[in-house]
């Protein structure tokens, strides 16, 4: 189905996320960090990004402004999932598609997922 790329330093949560978005058919990429997230989505488009807000290097918030602020992958939908900032990123509705607070049910981040993906 569609390339999904998954931002967020805790590994075991990162890696619980791609188990899920793969069960329902989705390839995913993780990423330690918003830079290499960034990089990942500049080498191979993916049709969806999910940031966590607190990362090393480059935060979700900044990785969701570095998007934006690229033309050629700006029109990208970003999900974050956040445990204490998720109202500073509804402050910010035009880099984020969807918040989620931690924790959240994976029913409504499928749900999500499913809303955002072209098609």
């Amino acid at each position: 189905m569609a390339l999904i790329v998954v931002a967020d330093d805790e590994f075991l949560l990162a890696a619980m996320l791609a188990d899920i978005l793969e069960d329902e058919g989705h390839e995913t990429t993780l990423a330690s960090h918003g830079q290499e997230a960034l990089e990942r989505i500049r080498t191979r488009r993916p049709a969806l990004l999910i940031t966590d807000f607190m990362m090393p290097i480059m935060t979700g918030l900044e990785l969701a402004q570095a998007i934006k602020a690229d033309q050629e992958i700006s029109d990208i939908p970003i999900i974050l999932v956040s445990g204490a900032q998720g109202d500073i990123a509804r402050q910010h509705g035009d880099l984020f598609a969807e918040v989620l607070d931690k924790p959240y049910r994976h029913a409504d981040l499928i749900a999500a997922v499913e809303r955002l993906l072209p098609g």
